[in-house]
């Protein structure tokens, strides 16, 4: 499995058709609310598998935080580690970087034992988005 950062068009287009799968079709979250136009001011990972697209995610700093979004493994390869491995690279790149001091996000409410095991914290009041219940969650650098 290769995870890298999504520098190409056709990588990126990936890591949108690989959202729209997931959260559009899947999860009926409405085609505007995934497509929120903040993809630009984002950096995109994309995890690459035998030559397919596997998973990914997106994340940019907001001030102290590394805000980590839209982060999705295909139905078909879930429970393979994918998400981790995701999650890995973009919490060793924060570290790398030394520009932030903690990794948020914001998870929908069955994935918290998910960034639970990553070491995230939850905290703050449940809350809907895009119809699906949600907690904020962090990770300190």
């Amino acid at each position: 499995m290769r995870i890298a950062l999504a520098t190409s068009d056709d990588d990126i287009e990936a890591c949108l058709t690989l959202r729209r799968s997931v959260f559009v079709e899947e999860q009926n979250v409405p085609e505007d609310l995934e497509l929120d136009g903040e993809d630009p001011q984002c950096r995109h990972v994309l995890a690459m598998e035998n030559g397919l697209p596997v998973g990914t995610a997106r994340f940019r700093q907001i001030g102290e935080s590394i805000k980590v979004q839209r982060v999705c493994v295909p139905q078909m390869a879930r429970g393979s580690g994918i998400g981790a491995k995701i999650m890995s690279f973009i919490i060793e790149t924060a570290k790398a970087e030394q520009s932030a001091g903690q990794v948020s996000l914001s998870s929908q409410k069955d994935a918290i034992p998910f960034y639970e095991k990553l070491g995230f914290e939850a905290y703050g009041e449940e809350y809907m988005d895009a119809g699906i219940a949600h907690r904020d969650m962090t990770f300190k650098l």
